[in-house]
Formats: structure tokens, sequence, C-alpha cells
């Protein structure tokens, strides 16, 4: 084009690394051989690994990069990322930096299991913490766990596979359709669905994920996750209510695979739009839709002019917490069938079925 020049702009896919075997399903062909520890561990702190990676390519390239990317489980159930960069980077740069990329996490030694079955650590009110079943003794705190002093290697270290795959995209072209297609395909799947894991799963495939299941059951998450206290350390936050070994983290259902973080990653600067701007224009969107299809809303939209004040505890004109809750899923509802009613008045196409997707982004 004369006057002006192309800056492709660059995709990326980043993995971790392998942990065994796996068949053309993703399941492991030797599960007794297959590291499903250093799996669990991997994917519960694959967000950090990630973060990472981009103060190390910001560092390395000398300018602020730009990225919009999303986090997809594999057919083996581990995490990968893939990503579309603003600019060019070189692949041999992008290579290195993902080569000398790692993280460590400095946490308690977790590998053999202090506490199980009916033994487990107890509150004691007198201590205010939890203690030893037996000699009923204060567990030690996760602050006194970690001190400087007790702690001579990391518990763990993350670190990318191999496999970099690195493609210079032109804006416009049927590639860059191809691609962008890499980046959501599977955001509006659960992440069991996008591996896999349905009815048409295997038996191998389902042992697969069972033990993988397993094994983040008993993988700490965060400093505040109960399952410390399994590992014999009592978790920050602590209290009377806190079960030892039963974490409700995303991390540890077995329909998310370890991966607890968003699926959606995107730069501060990307487009250049605050969350507020962001809000604003999903708001204006819906209302011109509605209009266009001269769907009525079941609500009414009033701008006011209205005075908004906080409401106090014992004020009198404020409905029960029950009776809030059930206005807003009421609301909720009203508002998702005006919506549904428009995209079919104007697509002439019945709504897609969200009923296996609802919730799974919560």
């Amino acid at each position: 084009m004369f006057g002006g020049k192309y800056r492709p702009s660059t995709f990326l896919t980043l993995t971790l690394d392998t942990y065994g075997r796996v068949d053309k399903h993703g399941a492991a062909l030797d599960p007794d051989s297959y590291d499903y520890r250093r799996a669990a561990r991997d994917a519960i702190h694959f967000p950090k690994l990630l973060d990472r990676f981009w103060q190390n390519t910001r560092r390395c390239v000398g300018w602020d990069v730009q990225y919009f990317g999303t986090v997809e489980p594999q057919k083996r159930g581990a995490p990968h990322f893939h990503a579309a960069i603003r600019g060019t980077i070189p692949r041999s740069e992008l290579r290195a930096i993902t080569a000398a990329t790692y993280h460590q996490v400095w946490w308690p030694a977790h590998d053999e299991l202090v506490y199980s079955g009916d033994r487990l650590p107890r509150w004691d009110n007198h201590h205010r913490a939890f203690v030893d079943p037996q000699t009923r003794e204060p567990l030690p705190t996760w602050d006194e766990a970690t001190d400087p002093d007790a702690l001579t290697a990391p518990a763990h270290t993350v670190v990318f596979g191999p496999q970099v795959h690195v493609k210079g995209i032109l804006g416009g072209t049927e590639e860059a359709g191809r691609h962008i297609g890499y980046l959501t395909k599977y955001l509006t799947k659960s992440i069991g669905q996008a591996a896999g894991l349905d009815d048409t799963a295997t038996a191998r495939q389902r042992e697969h994920a069972r033990r993988l299941a397993a094994e983040l059951a008993i993988t700490p998450c965060s400093p505040r996750c109960p399952i410390w206290l399994l590992y014999g350390i009592e978790p920050k936050g602590a209290r009377p209510g806190t079960t030892p070994g039963h974490c409700k983290g995303k991390a540890h259902k077995p329909e998310h695979l370890g991966i607890a973080g968003r699926r959606v990653l995107v730069s501060r600067k990307w487009s250049n739009k605050s969350l507020s701007d962001h809000r604003a224009e999903r708001t204006a969107f819906v209302r011109q839709l509605l209009d266009r299809a001269g769907v009525q809303p079941a609500y009414a939209v009033d701008d006011g002019p209205f005075e908004w004040e906080t409401t106090k505890p014992g004020d009198t004109d404020v409905p029960p917490r029950t009776v809030l809750l059930l206005h807003a899923i009421n609301q909720r509802s009203r508002w998702r069938a005006d919506y549904d009613a428009a995209v079919l008045a104007t697509t002439d196409a019945a709504p897609d079925d969200r009923s296996a997707t609802e919730g799974a982004a919560a």
C-alpha cells in the first residue's frame, strides 16, 4: 500500500511439558508411570508462569507488549495458551524467552500426607488454632512454615514444554480468521467439554481424568487452601469452620482439571479502554439490538434523575435480603429472555443452547 506499511501481528502457542506418553485421545498409556503430581501442580501454577513469561518478554524486547490470549485444556488435561500479540517478535527470541521462563513455588513441602482418613487436625478453642488430634499441640502456622530459614528450596518449579508455535499473521486475511478461531473455539464450552470429557469419552480417558482429579484433591492451590491441614500446616485465615482437606476452590473441582484462573487474558492496553468503557459499550449494544428488533423490554429503562445512596443497617425501606436475591434472579431471567427474543428476531434463528455452558465461566 502506497504511503503505508504492513506490521504483522504474531500468533503464539505455549504448552506445558510432557508427563508421560498418551494415546490419540490424550489418556495416559501407562497411568502408573504418568506424572500426575507434576501435572496437577503445573496446572494450578500455570497462571503464574504466564505472568512471568510476559514480564520476561517485555524486558527482552524493550517495549510494552500487548496481547489477547486464552487458556484452554489439551486432550491430556494440561492447560495450554494461545495468544495474539500486537506487532512482531522474532521466533528465535520468543523460543529463547520461553525456554528461560520458569516459576518457583516457595511453599512448604507437600509431598507426603501427614493426616488422612479419620485422623485429621482439630480446631482447639483454647489455642484458637488447629491442633494435632493426639498430642493437642498447635500446628505450625503458614508464616512459621514459610519462614526463610525453614524453606531451603522451592516446593515446585513449573516450566514450559519444548513445543512453541510462532506464526506471523496479517490482519484481514483468511489465515487471521482461522487463528482467531483458535483463540475462541473453546470459550463456549466448559473445560471438561473442551478436553473431550463428554458422553463420547473412552474408559481410558475417564480413568485418566479420575487420576488427575485425585491428585488435584491433595494439591494445595493457595496459602489459604484447607488442604494444607493434611500436611500438618495451618493455612492463612483458618477458622473453626475450616474443614481439613476440603477446599471450595475451582482448582479442586474435577471438571476444571486444575485450571482455576481466568480463561481469557488481555493486557491492559490491548484495547485502550477501561472496564467502565466496556460495560458502557455492552449496554449500548444490547439496547440497540432490542430497539432494532422491536422488542419491548420487560423492564423500564429510566436514566433518572436519581440520587443514589448506600443503604445502612436498620433502614426500614429496604426489603429483606432473600427478597432482594429473588428479585435479582427474576430480573436477570427477564433480561435474558429479552435478549434471546431480540437475537431470534434479527437472525431468524433460534439462540444457541447455553444449558451446557451457563455457569462454567462463573
